[in-house]
């Protein structure tokens, strides 16, 4: 087993209110397993992300740099977008 480092935290009360919830439905034995499940879950987002920006929009940027004239002026890209909410919402 892995050191424990405990911490004292403080929630809004209804955060403190699901984690107890999530207790007392015998979702989790404890409210540092909901806890600890939710710093999982962080830590999968955040890498998620990582591979995100590290895989498509580097590659994106890359592709880019070695070639500009792929870009799409920002005025273009803005009238297209006002076109298709005026046709999507029909102002």
């Amino acid at each position: 087993m892995s050191a424990v480092a405990k911490r004292t935290v403080s929630l809004p009360e209804e955060q403190a209110a699901y984690i107890d919830a999530k207790v007392a439905a015998g979702d989790y034995a404890s409210a540092s397993e909901v806890v600890l499940a939710g710093l999982r879950a962080l830590k999968e987002r955040d890498a998620a992300v990582e591979r995100w920006l590290h895989g498509d929009v580097a590659a994106a940027y890359d592709a880019m740099a070695a070639d500009p004239s792929r870009a799409i002026p920002a005025e273009d890209v803005r009238t297209a977008l006002l076109a298709r909410h005026a046709e999507r919402t029909g102002r």
